[in-house]
């Protein structure tokens, strides 16, 4: 698999009301979409920085993956995205490497990205994303 750029960086927040103002004021930009992802649970909010977004993520449901994130970990960073020709492709080619994923093919997320992550007990305890167009 060959990573293009990282796409974005996952931020946990428990509010995105609260936390848009702020990285709004810390990068010196607007957020540009705010959308929820049902089938994830979550609301995005985004932020263009150069060729990398960041993307505010705030759970719907205590009990979605962000949800257990904040009530185990607090704010922070969630994950880490990587900008990939083929997610699908990419996974596959991961799990052939010996990694573990978390989703074996690709699936719809903000933006109408496809994407699919590693499990970070295969990736030195970091939660990795793959992301295509």
């Amino acid at each position: 698999m060959k990573t293009t750029h990282i796409e974005h960086l996952g931020i946990a927040v428990k509010s995105l009301e609260e936390s848009i103002p702020y990285y709004e004021n810390l990068l010196g930009t607007k957020c540009y979409n705010i959308e929820e992802v049902k089938d994830q649970r979550v609301r995005t909010a985004f932020f263009q920085v150069g060729q990398t977004k960041i993307e505010l993520l705030e759970s719907t449901d205590p009990e979605g993956p962000i949800g257990k994130f904040l009530e185990k970990k607090g704010e922070g960073i969630h994950h880490v995205a990587f900008a990939v020709e083929n997610a699908s492709e990419a996974l596959a080619e991961a799990e052939s490497q010996g990694l573990a994923l978390i989703d074996k093919v690709s699936r719809k997320g903000a933006e109408g990205m496809n994407i699919g992550f590693l499990h970070p007990k295969s990736t030195h305890g970091v939660l990795i994303e793959f992301c295509s167009k």
